[in-house]
């Protein structure tokens, strides 16, 4: 007899536990992943919140979050009682979604996020590396302040700020070109989805020890960190986007 697929095991290619760093955005990504390509059906319920967290490799209270903003994109809903847990709506094509999906299709985004990558980190590890005048690390501590301090309306354009100066500080007039025009598109996508309050504030500690390794002349920490902080993006916009 052929053996029935449960709703968990078509999940298995998509939830894996998720990398130290930015366990709520690879979570989100992956759970995003999950309701977009349709794994788990509009009216149908996501696996238990114990299994969910056990196979991302995230504690429920990361879980709890991800899933707080699931629902408030109109993605899933929660409902109580015997026969309750976290439920997927169904979806009906927007014009907003069209809009989006028409905005996205030209731009390739994975060559557009590891460009983007290469870009950020470069930058990062020719600061550590090659040390920065006291002018400019007052600048960067400039920039990393003013996204500190931006309202939530503004942080965008500070976090753009922030890594134009880095790119800026690095020495290369033609990186700093460069990561102008890709930026410019990520910042296009970025506009696609949501501002999400947890992966700000996740977002201004990357932003904090980019910097500290940057100041301390630590180029694999700058590289990592800077790495990472990518890393954390990529996965919101590959879940919101692809």
């Amino acid at each position: 007899m052929a053996r029935i697929e449960g709703p968990s095991d078509r999940l298995t290619s998509v939830l894996r536990p998720v990398r130290a760093g930015n366990g709520f955005e690879e979570a989100l990504e992956q759970i995003l992943r999950v309701v977009r390509l349709g794994l788990v059906p509009g009216g149908d319920r996501l696996p238990p919140e114990r299994e969910l967290a056990e196979r991302i490799g995230i504690s429920r209270v990361t879980l709890r979050e991800v899933l707080k903003v699931l629902q408030e994109q109109g993605l899933v809903e929660s409902r109580r009682g015997r026969y309750g847990g976290t439920f997927v709506l169904e979806r009906a094509r927007t014009a907003g979604e069209d809009e989006l999906r028409r905005r996205i299709a030209s731009v390739d985004i994975e060559d557009t996020l590891r460009f983007r990558e290469a870009l950020e980190v470069g930058a990062a590890g020719l600061c550590a590396a090659h040390g920065l005048s006291g002018g400019g690390a007052e600048r960067l501590r400039a920039a990393l302040a003013a996204t500190h301090d931006a309202p939530l309306t503004d942080y965008r354009r500070q976090d753009t700020l922030f890594h134009l100066t880095l790119a800026e500080l690095s020495g290369s007039p033609a990186l700093t070109a460069q990561y102008a025009a890709v930026r410019a598109t990520v910042n296009d996508l970025l506009d696609c989805i949501p501002l999400l309050v947890r992966n700000l504030e996740h977002s201004q500690h990357q932003h904090t020890a980019i910097v500290e390794a940057v100041l301390a002349g630590d180029t694999a920490a700058a590289y990592e960190t800077a790495r990472e902080h990518c890393e954390g993006t990529a996965a919101l916009l590959r879940g919101f986007l692809t």
